[in-house]
């Protein structure tokens, strides 16, 4: 029940938030500018933009480098495999298990050497997303300056967490976000 309580508690404390300072501004005269809020999609920078796509152009080309290399052993390792059948009646038992054993452990090595893989790709995908994230934020911020916008908040999506239920079009900022992350990244 306690898990079911948080999950909703970022949403709604970000909605509460923004409906708090709507209304503290309007009411309040805190302010001479009107209180205007928008939404960006930073996925969605990451992805359309030219840097963006440049980079996950070159984490995917990474990430096939490494799988060829796998997909190598993976030959290998059947090609030995079925060597060891071909060749298993002419052995005498202890031949069969220091072979057996042999290979036992050349897949432990290239299970090893996946896992070793998919924790470069996992720290490769979280550095790229981090180190974008900074440039993303920095593109929204001249876009929001630019535009009188006193907030921006993180649309979300269907593969992330998704915070803002609806919005109209007028605030999504993320063509102009876009559009600036390329200007600034170029």
């Amino acid at each position: 029940m306690a898990r079911r309580h948080a999950r909703g508690t970022i949403p709604t404390l970000v909605g509460v938030v923004a409906v708090g300072i709507m209304v503290l501004s309007a009411s309040s005269g805190w302010g001479a500018d009107p209180f205007k809020m928008g939404v960006v999609d930073p996925q969605a920078v990451l992805e359309r933009s030219k840097a963006g796509k440049r980079a996950l152009d070159a984490l995917k080309e990474y990430a096939g480098s490494r799988q060829r290399l796998l997909a190598k052993d993976e030959e290998d390792l059947k090609a030995l495999e079925k060597q060891l059948k071909d060749q298993e009646s002419g052995m005498s038992e202890t031949q069969k298990r220091e072979k057996q054993s042999q290979f036992r452990t050349k897949i432990q090595d290239y299970q090893k050497r996946a896992q070793e893989f998919n924790q470069e790709l996992a720290a490769k995908q979280k550095e790229l997303v981090d180190d974008y994230m900074k440039k993303i934020q920095v593109a929204t911020q001249a876009v929001a300056e630019k535009g009188g916008f006193s907030l921006v908040v993180d649309k979300g999506s269907d593969t992330t967490l998704k915070i803002v239920i609806y919005n109209r079009d007028g605030v999504d900022l993320t063509e102009p976000v876009i559009k600036e992350f390329d200007r600034q990244n170029k």
